[in-house]
């Protein structure tokens, strides 16, 4: 069979499978028949806009190269357990909140620890995102000494500070957080706001937990959603519980919830993260963001723990790192059921607390971008590592020696030109061909018309033999084709 005819094949094989077939991917919610792309960017971490995937191509997750350690805890006000951070861009400033924490041994009764126990809120800095320090902020005294970078000293077990970009917000509560509180505070269990004008001097901003339906002992993520014009917050609940709206999880499992506010101060009842129909799994974390190239998709980095197994005397189990993703910040996609990030080969990693993905991704580079996660939980090595990605390339449209293409879903865009996010190698090719919405190629962007691309670009354009003009077709119903060998395409959009 020759090469074009086998490629009729497989896709109209494909097509026709996906038309008689229901699309089950996990997580995901049905997609309009034709969707409004506009000139927002596509990634293939997900089969919502698949009609078809045939031959050799798959979507592959890849794991960020683990790079440089970005920061030690090993001040005497951090230590061996310090975690629950966060990492965010202000400007030119790249900050790390994070919980220091290094428990005194235990009393004599075994249930308490000795005065050494104390929770702070701690901040470093990097100009680059690569290396950070400590910087003496003089706010907090910490054994005899205001010489140290804790910005909240009240009992902070997982303090998540985020900026808000909530449009016409007040200068000083640019910054805000949502933090266990209140029942330290002798007024009930649950989520306590706070707010700052810089990120360093906090305030209470709320006499009574704002959030109390939940279990509150890991990372409390909060930000403000502008594709829906609201907060959301993302938190543990356990399956099973009472503030498991859905039941979809087993009982007893560690899963997350998310809640809603249009102000900070009122928020919606919990509702139950689904994850589809996947094996339930403890997620003891979530760090889900926005992804800030294309906001409409919600990446969520969850540290999974696997504790009927044991990796380290003293430990509870073992963790990793997993990446699942979503359009309407309920229903997660698990396309990729592998690990996103590994302990890997040391020793210290295989533990139940290790491979914690901080709150936040950042782009440190002009084609990457960086993800930071813990390692040696519970030892005096405890750390940050870097890992490091190709700016939207958590996952990619695959193909190795074997060609394969995809079929998109009908859509309508906006823009002038075709560009794609790509790498093939130096025998590799990529192409591009537009379809109607019955999948019929359009003369002039047909596969014919369409040059074998290679190469390695970030917000690279297509060209067909007539250019790269594509705004004849802008506003009409169309389908994308593509074919890959040897190659991967990230992403694409429609540009001007």
């Amino acid at each position: 069979m020759t090469l074009p005819l086998r490629f009729f094949v497989a896709g109209l094989f494909g097509v026709v499978f996906s038309w008689l077939s229901t699309w089950s991917s996990a997580g995901a919610d049905e997609a309009p028949a034709v969707y409004e792309q506009g000139s927002r960017r596509e990634l293939f971490v997900d089969r919502r806009q698949t009609a078809a995937i045939s031959g050799g191509a798959r979507l592959q997750l890849h794991s960020p190269v683990p790079a440089n350690v970005a920061l030690a805890f090993d001040s005497p006000w951090d230590g061996d357990y310090s975690a629950f951070v966060t990492v965010l861009r202000d400007g030119d400033e790249v900050r790390m909140y994070y919980r220091g924490w290094k428990p005194g041994p235990l009393g004599k009764d075994g249930s308490k620890r000795t005065s050494l126990e104390r929770q702070v809120t701690c901040l470093a800095v990097s100009k680059d995102g690569v290396t950070f320090t400590k910087p003496k902020l003089g706010l907090y005294e910490f054994q005899g000494s205001k010489e140290n970078n804790i910005v909240v000293d009240h009992p902070s077990h997982n303090f998540a500070p985020f900026i808000d970009t909530r449009p016409g917000i007040a200068a000083d509560e640019r910054y805000k957080a949502l933090q266990t509180y209140g029942s330290i505070n002798g007024k009930g269990k649950g989520l306590s706001s706070f707010a700052s004008v810089d990120g360093i001097h906090w305030r209470l901003t709320s006499d009574e937990p704002v959030i109390t339906k939940g279990a509150f002992d890991s990372q409390n993520i909060a930000f403000w959603d502008s594709v829906t014009n609201q907060y959301r917050s993302y938190y543990r609940v356990t399956a099973g519980s009472e503030y498991d709206d859905k039941k979809l999880q087993t009982a007893g499992i560690r899963t997350v919830a998310m809640a809603t506010s249009p102000d900070f101060a009122t928020w919606s009842d919990p509702q139950t993260i689904d994850f589809g129909n996947t094996k339930a799994e403890h997620l003891y974390t979530n760090a889900t963001t926005p992804y800030f190239r294309a906001p409409h998709y919600y990446f969520m980095f969850p540290k999974r723990l696997m504790g009927k197994r044991s990796g380290l005397e003293g430990h509870n189990g073992i963790s990793d790192g997993v990446f699942l993703s979503s359009r309407d910040g309920l229903r997660f996609d698990r396309e990729f059921l592998q690990a996103f990030i590994r302990p890997g080969r040391d020793p210290l990693n295989w533990g139940d607390r290790s491979i914690m993905t901080a709150y936040g991704l950042v782009q440190t580079g002009p084609d990457e971008m960086s993800v930071y996660y813990s390692e040696n939980y519970r030892y005096p090595s405890n750390r940050m590592r870097r890992g490091v990605l190709r700016l939207d390339g958590i996952a990619s449209l695959h193909a190795e020696g074997e060609p394969g293409e995809l079929v998109t879903k009908p859509l309508r865009f906006t823009g002038k030109r075709l560009e794609l996010n790509y790498a093939t190698s130096a025998a590799g090719t990529v192409q591009v061909e537009i379809q109607d919405e019955a999948g019929k190629p359009i003369p002039g962007f047909t596969l014919k018309d369409a040059p074998e691309l290679f190469g390695d670009k970030i917000d690279g354009p297509f060209a067909w033999k007539n250019g790269t003009d594509v705004s004849s077709l802008a506003g009409k119903t169309v389908r994308l084709r593509f074919v890959v060998r040897d190659a991967d395409v990230y992403a694409y959009r429609f540009a001007e």
